[in-house]
């Protein structure tokens, strides 16, 4: 008899030699999605028998789909909870034996072992688990998968022999790889054990910068208590990025350049959990954009409606208002001609007088915590604009990972939160109370400009931002260029120090009445020496935000 590679024999010889029997699948998923019909497709159309343990076997007995619990197929029980279960020789025998080695025939033949031909095994919720509030670190402990990622990984190393399937969305191919082939191909089988292990990676990854933080953090519960590890900038010896493939985009920065957006984590967060309520696809850039935008706008909480308009990653126009209309038209007019194709952030839910002024020029994209019917209404008679609902945008990244030759960069995002308690005023001049809150606002914005960066501010509105200059000196002269006879009594921030006085001087002659800076280089009493000279306000932050 010429035996399939694939076929699954029975491995006691009868009279007439071996007896052809079904071929052996093993069942064990968390995601019950699209299991039971998995299963009864394997049986009924394929004549496939089944193992399985735990809840996943339930789930196919209340189905009426024959299933051989791991438990009898093993002769031995389940152990510790269940915390011990298909870590057996029957199982990884199955699983790892090379059907075209003698010797593993051999073995399989002496220990009674049949080979496995589909493991199906997707893991338990870790990431679904740590994303829930108030979860214990025990909690996060019991939800790590130990048995389910052996028997992925050893199907995946054996795709030689056998297909490992730990994605519902794989399941209908295989059915269809059955149906066309008779066994899936080759090609399938390492295309699914290349998931398999980016899959496990993935999982081992999410336990990993888990337990880092608790570590980091203290635990929870004093679990971990090791002062030596309290800064969570102390990076792991080891950092893996990884991500699944959410979809695929038209092209990166430029056509040529393909580009494609990967979520990270299993519960959708960020722009992956945002809702479209309308407009084209989005774009690479769109992304890139609207994520800078929503840095910007989490600096301003929503008791004070807020506005931004973002054009290539640098805000054009940010505004505060009394209402979020008047907050969206001072962005506007700081500066309308870039804010022709922007990306729009908004702190508030969209409504209809905002809705309105929106949709008297072309926009790229808005994006709000809410949207109420009828501005939803008003904004679709511009349908090609990409309006997005993202209700938390008070929570980001964490950490900036950045490409370089050979390697990648990794940092804390510059997520500190402003305390201008701790500002050191310089100069003679004290700053009144309008200045302190415009100072504070200027700061915020300038927190979000590439360097170098200045930016002009009056009644809670940007007039003229200088961003991404090679010399501070640049970034100063266009942003007063840009204010105008509108910078008269306004404040400038600058997000690095003046090395000169001379940025001072020009601020002075445009009109500008009080400066923040950082402070920190060496002739830093040149410029306060000038600041007081001139009638200056200057402040120093101590707190450096360069943007490259």
């Amino acid at each position: 008899m010429v035996k399939h590679p694939l076929r699954i024999f029975d491995l006691q010889a009868e009279e007439g030699g071996d007896r052809v029997m079904a071929r052996l699948a093993l069942l064990s998923t968390s995601d019950k999605t699209g299991l039971v019909e998995l299963a009864r497709s394997l049986v009924e159309e394929f004549e496939f028998e089944i193992i399985s343990s735990g809840g996943t076997a339930k789930t196919l007995q209340d189905s009426g789909i024959p299933v051989v619990k791991v438990s009898d197929y093993t002769g031995s029980p389940e152990i510790l909870g269940g915390r011990v279960k298909t870590l057996h020789p029957r199982i990884h025998g199955g699983i790892l034996a090379r059907l075209d080695v003698a010797d593993d025939l051999a073995d399989l033949a002496a220990n009674q072992i049949r080979p496995i031909a589909l493991v199906v095994v997707n893991l338990y919720p870790f990431e679904q688990t740590i994303a829930k509030p108030g979860v214990t670190l025990a909690d996060a402990i019991e939800q790590i998968d130990i048995g389910g990622p052996a028997m992925l990984r050893a199907a995946a190393k054996n795709f030689a022999h056998l297909t490992v399937l730990c994605n519902p969305n794989q399941y209908n191919d295989y059915l269809e790889e059955l149906r066309q082939n008779e066994e899936p191909s080759l090609a399938f089988r390492q295309t699914c054990a290349l998931e398999a292990f980016q899959h496990t990676a993935a999982y081992d990854r999410a336990i990993s910068t888990y337990l880092e933080r608790m570590k980091a953090e203290g635990g929870r519960m004093n679990e971990w208590n090791d002062p030596t590890t309290s800064n969570f900038t102390l990076y792991p010896s080891s950092f893996i990025l990884s991500g699944t493939l959410l979809q695929s985009l038209r092209y990166g920065e430029n056509p040529h350049q393909p580009a494609a957006w990967y979520q990270t984590g299993a519960v959708p967060t960020g722009w992956a959990a945002a809702q479209k309520l309308q407009g084209k696809e989005l774009s690479y850039n769109n992304l890139v954009d609207l994520e800078a935008a929503h840095r910007i706008i989490n600096e301003f909480p929503e008791n004070r409606p807020a506005a931004v308009i973002i054009k290539h990653t640098n805000p054009c126009g940010v505004a505060l208002g009394d209402s979020l209309v008047e907050a969206y038209q001072k962005a506007f007019v700081a500066d309308s001609v870039s804010a022709f194709g922007g990306i729009v952030a908004l702190n508030q839910t969209i409504d209809s007088p905002t809705a309105t002024e929106l949709t008297q020029t072309f926009l790229e994209c808005v994006v709000a915590p809410g949207c109420d019917a009828e501005a939803e209404h008003i904004l679709a008679a511009k349908s090609k604009v990409r309006v997005l609902v993202l209700p938390d945008l008070a929570t980001g990244v964490k950490e900036l990972v950045k490409p370089i030759a050979g390697g990648f960069l990794v940092q804390t995002a510059d997520d500190q939160k402003t305390d201008p308690t701790q500002w050191n005023i310089v100069t003679d001049r004290q700053p009144t109370d309008a200045q302190r809150a415009e100072l504070l606002f200027a700061w915020k914005v300038c927190k979000h400009v590439k360097s170098n960066a200045i930016v002009v501010t009056h009644h809670q509105m940007t007039l003229g931002i200088g961003a991404g200059q090679m010399n501070r000196v640049g970034s100063v002269k266009i942003a007063l260029e840009q204010a105008g006879e509108k910078a008269i009594g306004a404040v400038l921030a600058s997000d690095g120090f003046f090395p000169f006085d001379d940025s001072v001087r020009s601020a002075a002659a445009a009109g500008i009445a009080a400066i923040v800076q950082p402070g920190g280089s060496l002739r830093d009493q040149d410029s306060i020496d000038a600041a007081n000279a001139l009638g200056l306000v200057m402040i120093f932050t101590g707190v450096r935000h360069f943007l490259h």
